[in-house]
């Protein structure tokens, strides 16, 4: 896990707020003390000055209502007199000047400004102050010192009259400058409070996020399957609490990994000894489980089917949805068969269910039923042929025995025809059954081989010379054989048996005029014997089920030639038996070709010389 740096963490977090609420809390006192403060200093300082100039006012009324003569001093020379003893050690005093009642400066403290008297004021303030007898004071900003004044406007009265007006100018600005004097003082103390907060913020937060972070090394450790470190415990507080709780899910966790890792090796075994293909998806329907024979059986990978959804893997999206699938309670049958190799699938679905009836997900058992399906195939297409098989002999049977029985034993002509017809086919279900018989004992097991040792060469050709001597048509046998013996240990009734048939399908299918060729050769410790016939061939789709059971290429002609459907098959199972192979080539229109193998031991061959 990647770790947190500090300025993310909380340890980070907890110092900032830590401090932010200190300094917020500062700024509101700080800004709460300073208008205090300069509401204080500036009321202190009007005040100050509105004393002065009640003094003043009273100075200038008595000075106004004195009389004079030719030789004391002017009305000017006297308020100029007053107002340089009344401003000499006022160093807030900018400014203060006297006006008459006609509006003119008939005085002013600024030796500067001296050359204004006998000007007349046009400040509204003074106006007013002559007119209604109204004091008026205002703050503002000088434009050419660019400092803040305070102006005060106070009529003079003398004996109710106003006789003049005072016009004040203060120096309010030494008040501000006192003002950020403070606050320099409160930014510095504010910085170093904030100082000493982060550093006690610090050490704080440490005790708090120690522990934590000592519990999260300890997730971390879980997640790595390390159920052997305990967290630290600094305390009886919450934390402290914290940490013994943690310890204790720790080791319930210990315990709980333990019994679902037995749990899942169990499940593991079970699943990758099951012959049957197990799938599990999550409640989505994507595969989060798959097992050996599932995998198999799909021929897919348990790599690239994780996450994929299951009706996709199964084939199923045309007919199924995931929900059609959590509602199915019979099979379905999955059938991946192709033209040259069946493959059949039964899957059988069972929904995983939470306590509270909540589906999280889907379980499916697959089943390879194709030899199921081949047998039960196999079956049906027996009984039909055996019924088909015997419904023909039996109709034709009762046909003629009908006609027999309703005169036509009486008729010389007739009689022995229908009666030879009868016996005929008697013959020929009583060949089937026994064919039939024949091949149960060998699904079975229960026939046994009456194997000797014999000269398959003589053996061979005492078959041949029977069916040349007894045949009835113009077809030529040709021979190509060893002229030595050649010892083999077989059951001679069953492979001749075997052999008659071979020679009787090949002289049925035989034209008149034709070959049948006869051949043994020699391949290590076998012999290959085939038996050739130049008859109309077999198709090369239907070359490799003649030796199934029932099977005909032509019904029709193969019925009409009395033959059963059974004798391939059971020279298959009797070569088989003596532990050979058997096979047939054909070309349409050219002939076939029925090859044999069996085994013999050629290199004693001399010994029975």
């Amino acid at each position: 896990m990647k770790r947190v740096g500090f300025f993310r963490s909380i340890q980070m977090k907890f110092v900032l707020i830590y401090v932010l609420l200190i300094l917020f809390a500062m700024q509101i006192i700080s800004v709460y003390f300073v208008n205090s403060l300069e509401e204080k200093f500036t009321s202190n300082f009007q005040t100050s000055l509105q004393q002065r100039m009640n003094l003043l006012e009273y100075n200038l009324s008595e000075e106004m209502q004195k009389k004079r003569d030719e030789q004391s001093k002017t009305l000017e020379q006297d308020i100029q007199r007053i107002l340089e003893e009344s401003t000499a050690s006022a160093e807030d005093i900018i400014e203060v000047r006297v006006i008459n009642e006609q509006n003119r400066i008939i005085g002013t403290s600024e030796p500067n400004n001296r050359g204004m008297v006998g000007q007349r004021m046009t400040e509204i303030s003074v106006k007013r102050a002559l007119s209604a007898g109204q004091t008026k004071d205002e703050m503002y900003v000088d434009e050419k010192t660019g400092k803040r004044v305070w102006v005060l406007t106070k009529p003079i009265f003398s004996n109710s009259e106003v006789k003049g007006a005072i016009y004040l100018i203060g120096d309010i600005e030494t008040v501000f400058t006192q003002l950020d004097d403070i606050n320099e003082i409160l930014f510095s103390a504010a910085i170093l409070a904030l100082a000493l907060t982060a550093v006690l913020g610090i050490a704080l937060a440490r005790t708090i996020t120690r522990p934590i972070t000592d519990m999260r090394r300890q997730a971390v450790a879980l997640g790595k399957g390390n159920f052997s470190r305990k967290v630290k415990v600094y305390g009886q507080d919450e934390i402290g609490e914290l940490a013994v709780t943690f310890n204790n899910l720790t080791k319930r966790l210990q315990e709980a990994q333990a019994t679902t890792e037995g749990e899942r090796r169990k499940l593991s075994s079970v699943l990758s000894y099951m012959t049957d293909g197990v799938i599990a998806t999550d409640r989505r329907g994507r595969v989060i489980l798959i097992n050996e024979p599932a995998s198999k059986m799909l021929s897919v990978s348990r790599e690239t089917v994780i996450s994929q959804p299951i009706i996709s893997l199964l084939n199923l999206e045309e007919d199924y949805s995931f929900d059609d699938l959590l509602n199915e309670q019979d099979s379905v049958i999955l059938d991946y068969s192709t033209h040259d190799r069946p493959y059949v699938l039964r899957a059988n679905f069972s929904v995983i269910q939470k306590e509270t009836g909540f589906v999280n997900g889907l379980i499916t058992v697959l089943h390879d039923i194709t030899e199921q399906e081949k047998i039960e195939m196999e079956r049906r297409e027996f009984v039909t042929n055996v019924s088909h098989e015997l419904r023909t002999p039996l109709t034709t049977m009762r046909s003629y025995l009908e006609a027999l029985a309703d005169g036509a034993w009486q008729d010389p002509d007739i009689a022995p025809n229908f009666l030879n017809v009868t016996q005929t086919e008697t013959e020929r279900m009583i060949r089937l059954v026994n064919d039939l018989l024949q091949l149960s004992k060998f699904d079975s097991q229960e026939y046994n081989l009456t194997k000797k040792d014999t000269d398959f060469i003589e053996f061979f050709n005492k078959i041949i010379d029977r069916f040349e001597m007894t045949k009835s048509r113009d077809i030529t046998f040709r021979r190509k054989l060893p002229r030595y013996p050649i010892y083999v240990t077989i059951d001679q009734d069953k492979l001749t048996q075997v052999i008659d048939n071979i020679i009787s399908n090949a002289l049925k299918y035989s034209p008149d005029g034709g070959l049948v060729s006869f051949k043994v050769e020699e391949h290590g410790n076998t012999i290959q014997i085939s038996i050739s016939d130049q008859g109309m061939g077999i198709p090369k789709k239907s070359l490799e089920r003649i030796f199934e059971r029932f099977y005909r290429v032509d019904r029709a002609r193969s019925r009409k030639m009395g033959g059963t459907g059974l004798g391939l098959a059971i020279a298959k199972e009797l070569i088989t038996a003596h532990g050979g192979h058997i096979w047939a080539t054909s070309v349409e229109g050219k002939g076939t070709t029925v090859f044999f193998t069996l085994p013999a031991d050629l290199s004693e061959e001399d010994d029975w010389e």
